[in-house]
């Protein structure tokens, strides 16, 4: 069997083809792609997951144009003002993955904050990846063991991917049991590329303003149809 779901990711994709299939501006489609993260959150919270991870604003994210990139910044901001508040009164975490190179620093701060705010809540953690690409991690992760190899060389002789691990962002944050991607497409995209190694995926054809709360728990259920064998 499957084991326990304990961290759970979302790969969340379509929402602007969301929007012009339906007539609609493309970034009314990451509104209601917003809206359908609280929804999932309140799916999750009282399940066995303990980390949902989404993966909200990529490092390549930054080649839309200038008016896109605005309106997802301001929406983060309201978003996570709107979030901090529901942790507190719900006992969830928050927790930043990504990089703070060209993002607003008072914003970035602002998350930062809210992380700081709920770090002692001990319900669902909300994790999210935010001006985060994988490989980036990877190689943060990196930088930081070649600075740490060179202020207690003693300390290094052959590094594990334990160690390695020890390097990441938020290296408490578990591996990722499984990844959800919507809108058909079937790719990772640089989703937590170290985490993932043994994930399952499931990719939906729904686009993410049109996933509900019976589509999170579905994700559960078909986790436990898996068969995780980690190499044996």
């Amino acid at each position: 069997m499957a084991g326990e779901l304990t961290h759970l990711g979302f790969i969340v994709d379509g929402n602007r083809r969301w929007a012009r299939s339906r007539g609609l501006p493309t970034l009314e489609g990451h509104r209601r792609g917003f809206d359908r993260v609280d929804e999932v959150i309140d799916a999750l919270k009282d399940t066995e997951v303990k980390y949902a991870s989404f993966f909200v604003f990529s490092t390549e994210n930054w080649d839309r144009s200038q008016e896109e990139i605005d309106y997802l910044m301001d929406m983060i901001w309201k978003k996570i003002d709107k979030l901090t508040k529901k942790a507190q009164k719900e006992n969830l975490r928050i927790v930043l993955m990504g990089r703070p190179e060209r993002v607003d620093p008072k914003l970035w701060q602002r998350i930062l904050q809210s992380e700081e705010d709920t770090k002692n809540n001990t319900g669902l953690s909300i994790i999210f990846c935010f001006n985060y690409g994988g490989k980036w991690e990877i190689a943060d992760a990196a930088n930081k063991a070649i600075r740490s190899a060179i202020e207690k060389p003693d300390s290094f002789v052959d590094i594990t991917p334990e160690d390695f691990a020890k390097y990441l962002y938020h290296p408490e944050v578990p591996a990722l049991d499984m990844v959800v991607r919507t809108s058909g497409e079937q790719r990772i995209s640089g989703f937590q590329l170290w985490r993932s190694a043994y994930a399952e995926f499931w990719f939906v054809e729904k686009q993410f303003p049109d996933f509900t709360k019976d589509d999170a728990l579905a994700a559960i259920e078909e986790f436990h149809q898996r068969h995780r064998r980690f190499g044996k």
